[in-house]
């Protein structure tokens, strides 16, 4: 259910019937309290006592601060991966990458976007700081949306490409400064077109 929000597939408004749930997947009335009480805590469920439990409009202000979270993290993982183990993590994010041009596709979205989350962890796996990527995901979850909705506009896949094949070439090529300066440009995309996703999507962006 929380993947399905996340890439939109329930619609920001969508009211979630708590029996309909049990039914779809077979489990008694406690699980699925306990789960939409835990997409409360994460922002992406509404819970209405007595009235309704429906998916969340995406908080761009939360968006804001994941990314200012994400920039903190990932711009000096680059740094260090640049001086420390370029030529390993330029070839490891390359591989990443050719897969991901091999999806970059209006039909694909999913798997696209599922290798882009991978390109990411593995700046985190290879500083060794793996941990932390779980952190960031639970507090990315309205950026996420955010993406998602601004996948499908044209030229973002091509965008999101030419934007990890900088992020590559400045690692391999050891120029820290040139790593991070990619990863801003690459990680303020979204939100730097947040009033046209806004526009586009007025009932799913609050």
């Amino acid at each position: 259910m929380r993947e399905r929000i996340l890439k939109v597939q329930l619609a920001p408004g969508t009211v979630l019937s708590r029996a309909s749930l049990q039914l779809e997947f077979g489990v008694s009335q406690t699980p699925v309290r306990d789960a939409l009480m835990r997409l409360q805590e994460e922002g992406i469920v509404d819970v209405y006592p007595q009235y309704a439990t429906v998916v969340a409009k995406i908080d761009i202000e939360h968006a804001k601060q994941a990314q200012f979270l994400r920039l903190s993290i990932e711009l000096e993982a680059v740094r260090r991966l640049t001086k420390e183990a370029a030529a390993q993590t330029a070839s490891e994010l390359s591989d990443i990458l050719d897969r991901q041009k091999a999806v970059a596709a209006p039909a694909t979205y999913d798997l696209f976007d599922d290798i882009d989350r991978e390109f990411h962890r593995k700046l985190y796996e290879k500083t060794g700081i793996l941990q932390l990527w779980s952190n960031v995901r639970r507090q990315s979850v309205h950026l996420d949306r955010l993406r998602r909705l601004n996948l499908p506009m044209p030229g973002k896949m091509q965008t999101v490409i030419a934007d990890h094949e900088a992020i590559v070439s400045a690692i391999a090529s050891g120029r820290p400064d040139q790593a991070q300066s990619a990863l801003r440009a690459h990680l303020s995309g979204t939100l730097s077109v947040a009033d046209v996703i806004s526009a586009t999507f007025p009932d799913y962006v609050g």
